[in-house]
Order: structure tokens, then C-alpha cells, then sequence
């Protein structure tokens, strides 16, 4: 059997749907960013999609940053420190990544988007996938 029909045999959106709303709202955004991100690579640069695509990335990104702050457990901060410190990182760097390419500061926007994307979206994203998190449960059942 193929690994792509044994993964949606076990997947269920159940967990997710179980899971508070703040969870909710952030991997739905999260999800959302990393499929427009996928778009923004492939497309052309520069055009009115771009534009129209890139700020619907910056609201899914900041949405996903400040929606995390209502996801973390206060009371045990040290393991989720380091989710706390990158989204401060991506509530700095957005507007900063905006404000190169109003700059046309193509070059710089550039570095801060795709590293905003890889670091807070693919490596941080691929660390939810572990046993015994969420995503993990949602995906692998």
C-alpha cells in the first residue's frame, strides 16, 4: 500500500477539532502561510498576485505569531521558550521584511521572507510532527 493512502487512511482532523480555539486558529494560519509561501516561490515577483498573496502571508503570519502567546503554558515556560522567542523573532521581522520590499529593498526583503518561512514555518512546523504532539496525532492517527 502507498505511503500517501496509508497516511490519510490514519489521519483525523478530531484532535485538532478537539483542541482549544487558539490552537485552532494558529495551525489553520500557520497551514494557510505555509501553502501561500509555497504560491509565493513559484510565482512571479514584483506583480499585483504577488502583492495581494504577500500581505495575506504577512496577516497569516502575524496571526500565527500572537496566536501562540495564547497557547503556551506559563506556568511550565522552559520548554516552550524557544516557540515564545520566534514568535517575538516573526512579529519583528514581518514588518521589517515589509518595509524592504516598500523600500524596494528587493535583496533584503528577499533574506527576511525565505527566512522567515524556513525558520518559522518549515522548521518550527516539522517540530509539531513528533510523537506525542498534536499534528503528529492529526497526521499519523
Amino acid at each position: 500500500m502507498p505511503l500517501a493512502t496509508i497516511l490519510i487512511a490514519s489521519a483525523s482532523v478530531a484532535p485538532l477539532l478537539a483542541s482549544p480555539v487558539a490552537v485552532q486558529i494558529h495551525v489553520f494560519a500557520a497551514i494557510g502561510a505555509f501553502l501561500l509561501g509555497i504560491a509565493q516561490f513559484i510565482g512571479k515577483k514584483g506583480r499585483t498576485a504577488h502583492r495581494v498573496l504577500g500581505w495575506s502571508w504577512v496577516v497569516l503570519m502575524i496571526v500565527t505569531a500572537l496566536s501562540s502567546f495564547w497557547i503556551v503554558d506559563y506556568r511550565n515556560l522552559r520548554p516552550t521558550a524557544l516557540i515564545l522567542i520566534l514568535s517575538v523573532v516573526t512579529l519583528v521581522n514581518v514588518p521589517l521584511a515589509v518595509a524592504y520590499a516598500r523600500r524596494h529593498k528587493v535583496e533584503h526583503h528577499k533574506r527576511f521572507m525565505i527566512s522567515l518561512y524556513v525558520g518559522a514555518l518549515v522548521i518550527a512546523g516539522a517540530f509539531t510532527f513528533l510523537p506525542g504532539r498534536l499534528m503528529h496525532r492529526v497526521v499519523f492517527g
